[in-house]
């Protein structure tokens, strides 16, 4: 019986995940049928416009993942704090000249250092810095009355640089050549530090983000009403739609610019080999602090969006939770597997709220089990890179 089984483990396997599928459709679809069609198409766009900030999400872990192998459990608080500093500069009037300039320094220096110390003794370079510091600086003071979004995207792009590129300086750089564990539990700590961090400044109270509040001005509804198709209309609500799109956008842009860029170029060499990288003459520690420079913007982004669509909390980094399903189903390193991933996270969060109202069955088991099906099924998700080690 134990030889029958070895040799036709395959077949026994196969036959297995048929059994397991045919259950959960005997499962499944007698609940979607007995849903009413408006209530189910109303539940598909509500997921996957949830599903293309996961997307962003996602990418920014991949990000991580790609360039050094790092599964980033500091993002979600990454999210966090760019978007209140998103929000500080958002809604306050007055800017402090001395916390302007201290972002400002902090943020050209560290980026001035991404190859080491060593340039700090070189007065060129610290006059170069000084006067891209006052630049910066000027520039977030001088903006007039109504130009709040534009202060806002110029300070948490700051901001955001300023929190990559110091993890990377002090919390990865330091571990590098140790066991990949090690890294992944001081991304843990980064988070607990981050959670901090934000607390004593911001507190833990939830803020509103009211950048799509002017939409309705320009004649944009809000919510969006499709009415005809169905007994009842489809809600679409107006900031998880702009949110989505804009999602998109971003999404896109980090894809042209990984493409078509030289510095894209040498982070895809990098991620490809560092050690070939480095023998071709790549300066892989300044490439790898620059992924976690552009991981953190994409977590901002997300982190902005999704605050402006619901609201500033301590519940945005679970997002980064929802959002590890998706990194895994497409794949650690597959860019296209990250937006994939997230917008089939999203559709089947919101059909489990739908079909098992009252429950947390969409946030909490949904997107898991979905994960475990598919991890079984293809351990490297549906779009990552098998990879062979020889030894």
């Amino acid at each position: 019986m134990t030889a029958i089984l070895k040799d036709n483990r395959r077949l026994f396997t196969t036959a297995a995940y048929v059994v397991a599928l045919i259950v959960l459709l005997m499962i499944f679809v007698p609940l979607i049928g007995s849903q009413r069609p408006y209530r189910l198409v109303q539940s598909t766009i509500t997921g996957v416009l949830i599903g293309g900030v996961y997307s962003l999400i996602a990418l920014g872990i991949v990000v991580i993942n790609k360039a050094s192998g790092v599964f980033n459990f500091a993002h979600g608080w990454m999210m966090l704090a760019g978007g209140l500093i998103f929000y500080s500069f958002f809604n306050s009037s007055v800017i402090s000249p001395a916390a302007a300039f201290a972002l400002s320094a902090f943020t050209v220096f560290m980026a001035l250092t991404i190859n080491g110390w060593g340039v700090l003794r070189q007065p060129r370079t610290i006059a170069v810095g000084v006067a891209l510091s006052i630049a910066a600086t000027v520039i977030l003071l001088i903006l007039p009355p109504g130009a709040e979004m534009i202060r806002a995207i110029f300070g948490a792009g700051l901001g955001a640089v300023l929190i990559g590129l110091t993890v990377e300086r002090f919390a990865i750089r330091p571990l590098i050549g140790q066991p990949l564990f090690a890294m992944v539990l001081m991304t843990l700590a980064a988070s607990e530090l981050l959670h901090g961090f934000t607390q004593l400044v911001w507190g833990s109270v939830e803020l509103t983000l009211p950048v799509f509040s002017g939409l309705a001005s320009v004649g944009i509804p809000m919510p969006i009403r499709i009415d005809g198709l169905f007994e009842r209309p489809i809600i679409v609500p107006t900031e998880l739609l702009v949110a989505f799109l804009l999602s998109l956008v971003a999404f896109g842009a980090f894809v042209l610019f990984f493409r078509f860029t030289s510095v894209g170029l040498a982070m895809r060499a990098t991620a490809e080999n560092q050690k070939l990288g480095q023998a071709v003459g790549l300066r892989v520690r300044a490439i790898l602090a620059i992924a976690w420079a552009i991981a953190a913007l994409l977590g901002v982004v997300a982190g902005v969006l999704q605050g402006a669509a619901t609201t500033l909390s301590l519940n945005l980094p679970l997002l980064a939770l929802r959002a590890f399903p998706a990194v895994l189903l497409g794949g650690l390193e597959s860019i296209p597997g990250a937006l994939i991933g997230g917008l089939v996270i999203g559709l089947v969060q919101e059909l489990a709220n739908l079909l098992f109202p009252g429950s947390q069955a969409g946030t909490e088991l949904a997107p898991y089990l979905v994960l475990m099906i598919v991890l079984v099924l293809r351990p490297d998700g549906l779009f990552g890179q098998k990879r062979i080690e020889r030894i």
